[in-house]
């Protein structure tokens, strides 16, 4: 067992940041030490950051997206297209289709995946609420865009059975080689994926 050099605050910060997503305990300690050199600069700044984050923030009731206001400014952007949803597995894919802005309209969060095995069911996620969204009448086009896994290919079949009775245009979003890709260094499966999609020229 390695013998702790620094004091129980510290160890107690870098054991916090090692639960952050993408720092191991080694990336937690040099954060943990840049943090403590830069208190002024970073750790102070950081700290009243995190406090009002802890107090504002709210899960939006509506699609589940994160803000400091529900419903969140998505929501009640009237700008949007609210007869289009996209369906996401986590607030983070919300974000990353927001970056791209390649549709103006609305979301709505899952929360996850179905899993069997990892004992993750219908009731776990979103998907009675997104039922609910679409049978309030309104909206036109469901685009479901989870991620190319088993679990995200399920959930999708599990929701397009939900929504079977509301006779609304369901569509998922393209797999197949990125813009910019090479065939030479993409996988089997999306090369498969490109073939099974490809389109008229």
């Amino acid at each position: 067992m390695s013998k702790s050099v620094a004091g129980p605050e510290i160890e107690k910060l870098i054991q916090l940041l090692a639960r952050v997503p993408g720092l191991g305990p080694r990336s937690a300690r040099r954060a943990a030490l840049h943090l403590i050199k830069k208190k002024d600069q970073v750790l102070v700044p950081l700290t009243e950051a995190m406090a009002q984050a802890r107090d504002k923030v709210r899960i939006c009731t509506q699609c589940g997206n994160v803000d400091t206001c529900d419903p969140c400014t998505i929501c009640t952007d009237v700008r949007r297209d609210n007869g289009v949803i996209i369906v996401v597995e986590d607030v983070s894919d919300l974000w990353a289709l927001e970056r791209a802005a390649a549709m103006n309209c609305l979301y709505h969060v899952l929360g996850g995946t179905l899993s069997p095995l990892d004992g993750v069911g219908p009731d776990d996620l979103n998907i009675k609420s997104l039922v609910d969204r679409c049978s309030g009448g309104g909206v036109k086009e469901i685009i479901i865009a989870v991620n190319a896994t088993v679990e995200g290919q399920t959930t999708a079949h599990y929701i397009t059975d939900q929504l079977d009775d509301l006779k609304l245009t369901i569509t998922r979003l393209a797999h197949g080689v990125p813009v910019g890709g090479e065939l030479d260094y993409l996988d089997e499966g999306t090369l498969t994926a490109a073939l099974r999609a490809r389109t008229r020229l």
